[in-house]
């Protein structure tokens, strides 16, 4: 009887708090993007045990799929020189070796010409648009695109790519990004 009453007892204290707990609804500007966005995972990067920037993968209905658009939300942790996130974007994608030594170089210096500098608490979104390219935000504002669909692909490699230097993060990030 008491164990029973108690498993009723914890049952309401779950379900109040499952609805406490905020609703992890993607950004107007991420809808418009990836219909149905849902938070596939999150997670925190590193280098040498400092934060650099806190990460939120969006995905939609197919998940994440060669043909699904998905937005990737960096918010950083501290301040960064955008040629220098330019720069680690491009070293990245060429340890991966993805693209040609042309497309790398060509590749560097249109995110070189968009990328800002960053401080602590800037989010910098990118979206994958599988036929277009990559779409870029600056705290939900247009940055701009680049529109290759071979350098998106390149460019969120460097996330989500099982070859990626940063295994745990895209661990995070990929936590539930099944089609649904």
């Amino acid at each position: 009887m008491i164990a029973r009453r108690l498993g009723v007892l914890f049952s309401a204290l779950l379900l109040s708090l499952a609805m406490a707990l905020p609703a992890w609804s993607a950004p107007a500007f991420i809808e418009a993007d990836v219909p149905a966005a849902r938070l596939s995972g999150q997670g925190t990067f590193r280098w040498f045990g400092l934060s650099i920037y806190d990460a939120q993968l969006w995905v939609g209905a197919k998940g994440v799929a060669p043909d699904a658009p998905l937005a990737l939300e960096l918010t950083y942790s501290r301040s960064l020189n955008g040629k220098k996130i330019a720069e680690s974007s491009a070293d990245e994608i060429s340890k991966l070796g993805l693209g040609t030594p042309a497309q790398q170089a060509d590749w560097l210096a249109r995110m070189t010409a968009l990328f800002p500098d960053v401080n602590d608490g800037t989010r910098l979104t990118g979206v994958l648009l599988p036929t277009l390219g990559a779409r870029f935000y600056l705290d939900g504002k247009l940055l701009g695109e680049i529109a290759d669909p071979v350098f998106a692909r390149a460019f969120f490699a460097i996330w989500l790519d099982p070859k990626t230097s940063a295994g745990k993060l895209r661990e995070s990030l990929l936590m539930n990004a099944a089609a649904r």
